[in-house]
Parts: structure tokens; sequence; C-alpha cells
């Protein structure tokens, strides 16, 4: 296993709520949706820690302080016929970067990937974020140009959910 020095990665506990919610934060800045962020300790606490947990988090410590994290769950690919992994999010905060460790994290999570069985490794990059892009792909990920994500929320959901 390779990373970089003074950098270890852990599997996050219900304690680590504030750091995780510190991150979601400064991640809807960097991607412009700071207003969009209504997640809580308390929800947080809830989803990923309760009893039903819906998604998983490790964090990337640099020295022993918080440097970044990822949050991910499984998916399934019906056409493998095997899980996967989708990394909902990864953040490493700017004075950390460019040290390898987002490059760490995903190298953390490709490894849960095998030691799961899972068939694949997959998340969803803004089409304007040319850094992360560039990253992904120097790692070998390649973008699905013919898929097209879909989303219902808010209103649209409850009309749904109510046919």
């Amino acid at each position: 296993m390779t990373t970089p020095q003074d950098f270890e990665i852990k599997a996050a506990t219900a304690s680590d709520a504030p750091v995780i919610l510190s991150f979601i934060k400064k991640l809807a800045v960097y991607e412009k949706l700071a207003d969009e962020v209504t997640a809580t300790e308390d929800t947080l606490r809830e989803t990923l820690f309760g009893e039903r947990r819906y998604a998983e988090v490790i964090i990337g410590y640099h020295r022993g302080e918080p440097a970044g994290f990822a949050l991910f769950f499984h998916n399934y690919s019906t056409f493998l016929g095997r899980p996967g992994i989708y990394l909902e999010d990864l953040y490493v905060d700017e004075q950390h970067r460019g040290k390898g460790f987002g490059k760490a994290l995903l190298a953390h999570l490709a490894r849960l990937t095998k030691e799961r069985n899972c068939g694949r490794l997959e998340w969803s990059v803004l089409d304007w974020n040319e850094p992360s892009i560039n990253f992904y792909k120097s790692l070998g990920a390649r973008p699905m140009d013919d898929w097209t994500i879909f989303r219902v929320t808010g209103e649209a959901l409850d009309k749904l959910a109510n046919e």
C-alpha cells in the first residue's frame, strides 16, 4: 500500500459527524452549491451510523488532523451481476491538495472494491470541474459520456410518489 507520508486513512465513526459535515460544507462551497446543504450532524449520525447505515465514510488524516474524506455506498450492476462502490463525495482541504491525499483516498476505495468482490468503482463529476476531471483521467478513469444522470427531488418527487 502506497500512501503519502504522515497520511492515515480511517473509517469514520459517529463522533466524526462534525468533521464530516465540515467537509460536506467545504465541498459544497467548492462546487458552488453551498445553499443546497441541509445535512446536520444529527442527520449524518442517524443515516451514516444509525440502525440502518446508508453510506460509509473514510477520513484521511495528515499528522493527526483531518485533511480529506470520501463518502461512498454500494450500488449494483445487473450486467455484471455484482455490487459496485459508488463514490458520492471526495474532498481534500485546499491546503492539502497536490500531496497525493486524494489519490490515496481513491486507492483505498479501489482496494475496498476489490476486497468486497465488487465489479467497479464509479462516481460523477461536475462538467466544469476540469482539475478533477484531469486528475481522474490520470488515474485511468474514463468518462461515461453516453449516460445522462437524472434526478427527481422535492415537489416532483412528491408528485411521482403519489402516482
